[in-house]
């Protein structure tokens, strides 16, 4: 059984409760095994992988940043959005990003839907780029 860890940065804890449920719904559902951590913020979710990226075969990132006055955002996202990816390639496992970057608090919580609203959820996005990759190898054409 294929092991996932979701990494719940829990800064906005409404919002990333409802990432981190619908995120390990679709694992369950597709019978991977799921673990959590909480981290403080986005910015912490890359060390978090990298400290456990022997152990688990793929990850789901999960959190919430939104915009203030300052460029605070654009920075913390890019260093972020851009360690997962480079984590992701160097070590050949999957990590989905469910990280909502949003410009209100209303944006953020219409993308943390219940997946049965007609509105995406980025925690299930993110756990089903985990699943296809994982469960899609390659095939002869």
């Amino acid at each position: 059984m294929k092991k996932i860890l979701i990494v719940n940065a829990n800064y906005y804890k409404n919002i990333s409760k409802k990432l981190v449920l619908n995120s390990k719904n679709k694992l369950n559902i597709n019978r991977f095994k799921v673990n959590i951590i909480d981290v403080p913020g986005i910015y912490e979710i890359p060390i978090a992988i990298r400290k456990n990226i022997k152990k688990f075969d793929g990850f789901v990132a999960l959190g919430c940043v939104i915009k203030g006055q300052t460029p605070h955002f654009n920075l913390i996202c890019s260093s972020t959005f851009n360690s997962i990816l480079n984590l992701s390639i160097a070590f050949n496992k999957p990590i989905g990003n469910g990280i909502i970057t949003a410009h209100n608090i209303r944006q953020a919580l219409q993308r943390c839907q219940n997946t049965s609203s007609k509105k995406p959820n980025k925690g299930s996005e993110a756990a089903n780029a985990v699943i296809s990759i994982l469960q899609n190898g390659p095939k002869k054409i």
